[in-house]
């Protein structure tokens, strides 16, 4: 699995967390782990492969703010056991 991190200017609320939320789960239905910060400046979601990039700056571009940039990183997912290891 992989976690892709989008960097966002423009996002000054919780509100606008929720907005960008809202267009990723839309955009991939499939994404774990959605989540936004205005003061991090960025979302993140995981998914079972990387996130095409024009696709997410169009999505994010659509919405009114900012697109900066998309990393992804290798996640995994941490259970019970994780805790142990």
């Amino acid at each position: 699995m992989v976690k892709n991190i989008i960097r966002i200017d423009g996002m000054a609320c919780s509100m606008c967390e929720a907005h960008v939320s809202d267009a990723i789960r839309k955009q991939f239905p499939d994404a774990k782990k959605v989540s936004a910060s205005h003061g991090k400046k960025e979302a993140s979601f995981v998914t079972e492969t990387p996130a095409d990039e024009a696709t997410v700056k169009k999505m994010i571009d659509e919405t009114g703010y900012h697109y900066e940039s998309l990393r992804t990183e290798l996640y995994e997912k941490k259970g019970f056991f994780g805790l142990f290891g």
